[in-house]
């Protein structure tokens, strides 16, 4: 899988700013750092209750 750089990354944000405008993007970036928060959350729930069970 080919690595993100910092030119792909400014298109990417470049492109996002022309779909959403600049007033969305700050509600954007937090839905999506509260998505990653709870997603890595339940991972590490359910590592531990798998962890729980094997024993």
């Amino acid at each position: 899988m080919p690595s993100i750089g910092f030119p792909e990354l400014l298109l990417i944000l470049g492109i996002a700013l022309l779909i959403f405008g600049p007033r969305k993007l700050p509600e954007l970036g937090s839905a999506l750092g509260r998505t990653i928060k709870e997603f890595k959350k339940g991972v590490k729930e359910e590592a531990s209750s798998s962890a729980e069970e094997k024993k």
